[in-house]
C-alpha cells in the first residue's frame, strides 16, 4: 500500500509540474508580447520625432535600446530585457545600423499561433519565437488598411458628418429644418 502511495505521488507531482511549465511559458510568453510591441511603438515614436520637420528619405533609428530611455522625451520606460531568451534581445539592425527591430533569441515554440494584437498579426503561424520580431515598420501596419482603398475615401462614422472637400476632418452637416451654422 505504501508503494502505491509513492507511485501516485510521484505521479502527481510529475502531472503538476507539466502544468506548472506551461502556466510559466504562458505567462513569459504575455511578457513578450506585452514588452515587444512596447519596444516597437518606441522606434515608431522615436522615428517619428527625430524625422519632425525634416525632409529625410526612410526612417531614423536610434543606436541602442537605451537611447529610447533618455530624457527629455523618453519613449521607452527602461531597457527590458527579453523574457523568454533570459537577457539581452537580438538586435535587428537597418542599413544605417541603427536598430529598426528586435526579437526573442528563444527557438521554443509558442502556444500562441493566431489572434494576435493588430500590431503583430503577422505573428500568425510562426513556428518559433525567434520568428517573433517587433520592428518598426511593422509588416502588420500594411495590413491595417485595405488595399486599393485611399484614405481619404473612408465612409465618415458619424451620423450627420462628412469629409471636407480637400481635407479629412469631419464636418458637421445641419440636419432638416435646422439653419446652417456659420463658422
Amino acid at each position: 500500500m505504501l508503494m502505491f502511495a509513492i507511485v501516485l505521488i510521484g505521479v502527481a507531482t510529475t502531472a503538476v509540474a507539466k502544468q506548472w511549465k506551461v502556466i510559466v511559458q504562458r505567462e513569459r510568453e504575455a511578457d513578450l508580447l506585452a514588452k515587444g510591441i512596447e519596444i516597437q511603438n518606441a522606434l515608431a515614436l522615436y522615428s517619428a520625432t527625430i524625422k519632425a520637420g525634416r525632409v529625410m528619405p526612410g526612417e531614423v533609428y536610434p543606436q541602442t535600446l537605451a537611447d529610447l530611455t533618455r530624457l527629455p522625451k523618453p519613449f521607452l520606460r527602461k531597457v527590458y530585457l527579453d523574457p523568454m531568451g533570459y537577457g539581452e534581445w537580438e538586435y535587428l539592425r537597418a542599413p544605417t545600423g541603427g536598430i529598426m527591430g528586435v526579437r526573442s533569441k528563444s527557438r521554443a515554440k509558442p502556444f500562441r499561433q493566431r489572434d494576435f494584437p493588430l500590431a503583430v498579426r503577422h505573428f500568425e503561424g510562426r513556428a518559433t519565437y525567434y520568428d517573433w520580431i517587433f520592428q518598426h515598420p511593422s509588416p502588420s501596419s500594411a495590413l491595417i488598411v485595405p488595399q486599393g482603398t485611399a484614405l481619404g475615401a473612408v465612409a465618415p462614422s458619424t451620423p450627420g458628418s462628412s469629409i471636407a472637400p480637400g481635407g479629412n476632418a469631419p464636418v458637421a452637416q445641419p440636419t432638416q429644418g435646422q439653419p446652417p451654422m456659420n463658422p
